[in-house]
Order: C-alpha cells, then sequence, then structure tokens
C-alpha cells in the first residue's frame, strides 16, 4: 500500500500545482486581509459520512505545498473505511497556508474518497463472488492515474491504464474493419496479434451470435456488452476457462449481483469514475496561535 501511496502523491504532484495556481491566482486576498503572516494555527479535516478514504496523503502534500514546515498527522489513512464525525488528518502550521490550502487539499480528498466509496459499494454486492470489479477509461483528463488509484483503494482492479497496454478491438474498430470485402471478425483479432504479438487482445461484441467468430481466434478476452444475465451466462459457459470474460454496460447496484452470478471473470464500470458523488468532508478550525 505505501508504494501505491508514493505513487498517487507522485502522480497528483503536477495536479496540486496547477490547482492551487488555479485557486491563488496574484493571492489569496481574504487570508492576506484578516490574517497576520506570523500566525499559527492547527486544522483537521474531519468526515461528514461514512466511506472508504482515498487521496489523505495528497491533501497532506497540498498543505505541506504552501507550508513546507507544516506538521501533518494522518489519523485515517487511504483505504480506511470511516464514519461521520471522524478525524482524517490533523495539519499544525502557518495559518495563511492552512486556509489558502483548504479547498484544494478537500477537493483532492472528496472526489478520489467519492471514487473509493462508490467502488466498495459495488464490491460490497458481490464479495463472495469471484469477480473483479474494473474501472474504465472514464477518468477525469489528467486525473486518471489518482482515478485508478482511488479503484484500488476501494477494492476494484484495474483495467487498461491507455490505449497502448492493451489491445481492445471495440465497435467502431469493427466498423471499420469489416467495410472491407472478405473481412471477419476472427480476422481483426489475428491482424492485431500479428502486429502486437506480446500485447492481450480483447474484443468487443455485443450479440452472442458473433461469439463463434470470436472463438476460432482465441483471443485473450472478449467484453460482452450490453448483454443480459442470461446471455452472459451462454457466452460464458461457451468461452470455457481458455478465454477470460467482461462484462459491461449499464450495470448498476441493482443489477451487479445478477451479472456476477452470471459467472463472467470481470464486470467493468464506468459509473465508478464518470460520474461521481462527492464525499462529504470539511476542514475545521482547531487552534490560533498569535
Amino acid at each position: 500500500m505505501m508504494e501505491r501511496i508514493e505513487q498517487s502523491v507522485s502522480a497528483a504532484e503536477r495536479l496540486i500545482q496547477m490547482a492551487l495556481t488555479e485557486d491563488l491566482g496574484t493571492g489569496d486576498v481574504t487570508t492576506l486581509s484578516l490574517v497576520p503572516e506570523s500566525a499559527k494555527a492547527a486544522a483537521s479535516l474531519i468526515a461528514r459520512e461514512e466511506g472508504v478514504l482515498c487521496g489523505v496523503h495528497i491533501a497532506s502534500a497540498v498543505f505541506r505545498q504552501l507550508d513546507p514546515l507544516a506538521t501533518v498527522k494522518i489519523c485515517a489513512g487511504d483505504g480506511a473505511h470511516i464514519t461521520s464525525g471522524e478525524q482524517i488528518l490533523q495539519v499544525r502550521g502557518k495559518a495563511r497556508a492552512l486556509l489558502s490550502a483548504e479547498r484544494v487539499a478537500l477537493n483532492f480528498v472528496q472526489r478520489l474518497s467519492g471514487i473509493a466509496t462508490r467502488t466498495a459499494t459495488y464490491r460490497e454486492r458481490i464479495n463472495d463472488l469471484p469477480v473483479m470489479i474494473l474501472d474504465t477509461r472514464k477518468t477525469a483528463p489528467g486525473w486518471r492515474l489518482l482515478d485508478k488509484y482511488a479503484v484500488r483503494c476501494g477494492g476494484g482492479q484495474n483495467h487498461r491504464m491507455g490505449l497502448y497496454d492493451r489491445v481492445m478491438i471495440k465497435d467502431n474498430h469493427l466498423a471499420y474493419w469489416m467495410s472491407g470485402e472478405g473481412r471477419s471478425i476472427a480476422g481483426a483479432i489475428q491482424a492485431a496479434r500479428a502486429r502486437f504479438p506480446e500485447i492481450p487482445i480483447q474484443i468487443e461484441i455485443d450479440h452472442p451470435e458473433q461469439l463463434d467468430d470470436v472463438l476460432s481466434a482465441r483471443p485473450d478476452w472478449v467484453l460482452l456488452d450490453n448483454m443480459t444475465p442470461d446471455q452472459v451466462r451462454d457466452c460464458v459457459q461457451r468461452c470455457g476457462d481458455q478465454i477470460k470474460t467482461e462484462v459491461s454496460g449499464g450495470i448498476t447496484l441493482d443489477t451487479v449481483r445478477a451479472y456476477a452470478e452470471a459467472g463472467p471473470t470481470a464486470l467493468s464500470i464506468g459509473a465508478l469514475t464518470h460520474s461521481i458523488d462527492a464525499f462529504d468532508c470539511a476542514m475545521d478550525w482547531d487552534e490560533t496561535v498569535q
């Protein structure tokens, strides 16, 4: 976990600087008006709801960006289940820095904890089943590594990071490929394997009748898109143990159990990252020292 935390903070460095620059502009005029430069203070980030935390160490880095000498105590770390009213972290340092960093620090924790919490909610519905919960590429621009880190904190696993680490033949790829004379779905798989023999190959189908052509070319994964649980079950049985199966399209908390019971290797859920509810937390002022 510590290695993942360090990777997440490293991935956030550019975003932290960008966010602070965007927020501070020419200066925090309210804080500069009311708080003397010499003032010291202490504050705490407090959860206002139950959930799974993520981004706590990034919040710590935000405070230290404005006050390198600030001391931060992590009370509940990334991946921790927390209840309303619990302390997330305590920070002590320059009062101006605490006030100016507050919103940026909270933004990181609220988005990433929202993703981790949603992922955990899906995971809890199928904890007794050997089915992976995967994310997608439906991440906020520039936030991909962080969004996917949050999915792992919530108990999910990562799909491909980008277009470079897995061949994924989707519907529009097939629309182009099949426009050529005499081409087949199996031919698309074979062409991809010839070009990138060391990279896993996955193909998306949205009708069970496409599967026979797919199976003849033996991809590593088949993505079953927008099928019913019964259709998924049939396709999984036909793939056997030789080809991994992933299900996507319209999977909700109400349907995740039915799809998981159909027996696929994994369920991929765009809602983990593309339309999350921010986790509710706030910064409470603890102490001021003039």
